[in-house]
């Protein structure tokens, strides 16, 4: 008996759009993209080396620091996601109601309201450093986006995986994270790459915790030189170098365990 496998894939509506892995052809709209902006960095930086060369070593401080709060928030916004996701899957109708709250509210505040409720109005009762700050807020908004990438990836997945796998003994557990999980993750990888890239597109939110990521930097440099539009350019087009390669590490991620998966 042979089963079809069908491919399926998670609808995102932020994010970078992920090269397709199937797309071998030099030209595409990613490479333009790239050559773009990093065409843009080298012609501004030698053509006009002050101010556009002294504004790039003056912004490396602040691009280390967006990636540890990237990081860091990514870190513990999956726990978060797959916590949600199970519980939003469960049928227990109170750990059910409990993550389906949770995702309704975190995701109906903008994450500039929790920043500032996380720092500002928790901070008369809990002074929290402004990188902690900054790394809760993101985790706990991202986790409801999260929750739900886990919830369709895993509902997903056929059920007759989770029947099978209970027909050899496995209890609920082993079956969840033995056999469904490790299948749903080549669905999940893709929109989970794309929540990646839109949080470091949002760890510019920060820099109003004095936090010293990439825009602050800019804005650092722009208040003491007066050149907004030179600063601004270039934090642009850092940026999109960033969220382009990292889009693209995630189409090679998924082509690898297409890869695996068809072997």
């Amino acid at each position: 008996m042979t089963v079809e496998k069908k491919e399926i894939r998670i609808a995102v509506t932020d994010g970078m759009l992920i090269p397709s892995s199937k797309d071998k052809s030099f030209v595409s709209a990613w490479m333009i993209s790239l050559c773009i902006a990093v065409g843009s960095i080298l012609f501004l930086c030698i053509t006009k080396p002050k101010p556009y060369y002294e504004i790039l070593k003056f912004l490396p401080d602040g691009i280390l620091i967006t990636f540890e709060v990237t990081i860091a928030s990514i870190i513990v916004t999956i726990p978060i996601g797959l916590i949600t996701g199970l519980g939003r899957l469960s049928k227990n109708k109170t750990i059910n109601l409990i993550a389906s709250t949770y995702v309704e509210i975190i995701r109906g505040i903008p994450l500039l309201v929790q920043l500032f409720f996380i720092y500002f109005a928790l901070g008369e009762f809990v002074q929290l450093p402004d990188l902690t700050a900054a790394i809760i807020a993101m985790s706990v908004c991202y986790g409801a986006y999260m929750g739900e990438v886990f919830r369709a990836g895993i509902d997903a997945i056929d059920k007759g995986q989770t029947e099978a796998a209970r027909s050899l003994g496995f209890n609920p557990r082993q079956t969840m994270f033995l056999v469904v999980l490790p299948q749903a993750w080549r669905t999940i990888l893709p929109p989970v790459g794309n929540e990646f890239i839109a949080l470091l597109k949002d760890s510019s939110l920060v820099s109003i915790l004095a936090v010293s990521e990439l825009l602050r930097r800019g804005r650092e440099y722009a208040s003491v030189t007066f050149e907004y539009f030179e600063a601004y350019l270039m934090v642009a087009l850092i940026y999109l170098c960033i969220t382009l390669l990292m889009s693209k590490a995630v189409s090679i991620m998924e082509a690898r365990l297409n890869y695996y998966d068809e072997r």
